[in-house]
Order: C-alpha cells, then sequence, then structure tokens
C-alpha cells in the first residue's frame, strides 16, 4: 500500500542557524523548540515535529552551530541560539516551550533559565556539563567545537542550578533510558531532586540513549506535558 509524504516544512535560517518550521493548520497556541544532541542534526527530529503539527502545535527543529547546516562552531553561544529560534517560533505562536536530547536537553535546561518566559522544558537523556567536558577533553566531539572559550564556558556552568532556577515559572519533565550507555539516568534522578515544582520524572526500563526520543508514545506525553504546563500558565 502506498502511503502519502508527509508534508514537508518550511526550511529557513536565521542568524546563520538553519531551521525546519513544522505550522498546523490554523494558528497554533504554543511551539516547541527541539534541540539536537552532539553530533546529531535537525532532521533526526522530523518525527517530534511531526507529532506536534499532528496535535495542533508548531515545532522548530534547527541545527546548532557545528551541526548540518549552520554556520560556525559550538561554543558559548549556544544558549543564545536556542532563544534566536524560540524568537523565530514566536513569529507564529505566542507560547515557546523547548525540547532537548542529551546535550540539546543541556542546553534547553541553560536556555530556559536565561528566559523565564519558556513555559516548559523537556530534557531526554540530559548531559550536563561535566559530561560535555569529559566529551570535549578526550577529543570525541565529531562536530565544529571552539575548544578553548568552549571548554572555559562549560566549567562556568552548573545545570543543578539552571534547573533550581525554574522553579515556579518553568515547568521541567526529565525523561531517561535506565539502559542509556552514555549519560547514567541517576543525571535525571538528580536534576529533579534539585528542581523545584512544577516537575515530573520518567525513567524508562531499558532502552539506550537515543530510544526515548524517538518513542511515539513518550513524544506524546511530551506534548502533553508541555499542553498543560501552557494551561497552568494561563490560569
Amino acid at each position: 500500500m502506498d502511503h502519502p509524504e508527509p508534508s514537508k516544512p518550511a526550511l529557513g535560517v536565521r542568524e546563520g542557524l538553519s531551521y525546519a518550521l513544522f505550522l498546523p493548520d490554523g494558528r497554533p497556541d504554543v511551539g516547541v523548540v527541539v534541540l539536537h544532541g552532539a553530533g546529531s542534526a535537525k532532521e533526526s527530529h522530523f518525527d517530534f515535529g511531526r507529532a506536534a503539527r499532528t496535535l495542533g502545535m508548531a515545532a522548530l527543529c534547527f541545527d546548532m552551530r557545528g551541526h548540518g547546516r549552520s554556520e560556525g562552531r559550538f561554543g558559548p553561544t549556544a544558549f543564545a541560539d536556542v532563544l534566536v529560534m524560540a524568537d523565530v517560533l514566536r513569529e507564529h505562536v505566542p507560547v515557546v516551550a523547548l525540547r532537548g536530547s542529551s546535550m540539546g536537553g543541556f542546553c534547553a535546561i541553560q536556555a530556559a533559565a536565561i528566559d523565564p518566559t519558556v513555559a516548559a522544558v523537556v530534557a531526554i537523556c540530559p548531559a550536563p556539563e561535566d559530561f560535555l567536558l569529559r566529551g570535549l577533553r578526550d577529543g570525541r566531539f565529531e562536530f565544529e567545537v571552539d575548544e578553548r572559550p568552549t571548554e572555559m564556558w562549560l566549567e562556568s556552568l552548573s545545570t543543578r542550578r539552571a534547573v533550581a532556577s525554574l522553579a515556579g515559572r518553568t515547568a521541567l519533565l526529565l525523561l531517561h533510558a535506565k539502559g542509556d550507555e552514555q549519560v547514567p539516568y541517576a543525571v535525571s534522578e538528580e536534576l529533579h531532586a534539585h528542581a523545584g515544582e512544577p516537575k515530573r520524572l520518567l525513567l524508562l526500563p531499558g532502552g539506550h540513549h537515543r530510544s526515548v526520543q524517538h518513542d511515539p508514545e513518550l513524544q506524546e506525553v511530551s506534548l502533553r506535558f508541555i499542553t498543560r504546563a501552557v494551561a497552568r500558565r494561563a490560569a
């Protein structure tokens, strides 16, 4: 049986950042900026963009610097880049959330700590600064990165402090596979302990570092969590 090809996202570039925008029919009430992990690209998360669109939400997937079609190297501008993409999405929606996996989860948490208007963060198997530092120093980053400035930048950051700053204004959902071979699920347990309400932690049996982000049921859980967070803010 032939299946119709999914409608393609609108492609664009803003400040050297390449993005793909998924818009539903009509004007959506909320949009999600989607952040990929180290060495990945925006196309890896088009499944989530389509899932968001199906539920009447907007989604924007983008290539971080040093990845895909974006200009420049990954480094200390990463959080500002996330907020640039949030501003692109705000041209289509009134409220924005962030969803990131691994390094993208780290950047989502940190960017939300800077911008109090972010309604919710979904962090999937987030890789904290010490894990990223280790990867950088061991030469395991297979993408373009400003090494010394990035090392100094990561040394100055605390993901635990960032999640604590979200309390009372930005809802936090942490998703982690117990079988994650790269970032132990204890990382998400610790971040959850440091976070304030509203928050939720889901630990999934088995799996691996990339399994949670592409699970359709868990994608819907994430989108429903964002919807509730937006409704809570509006109440």
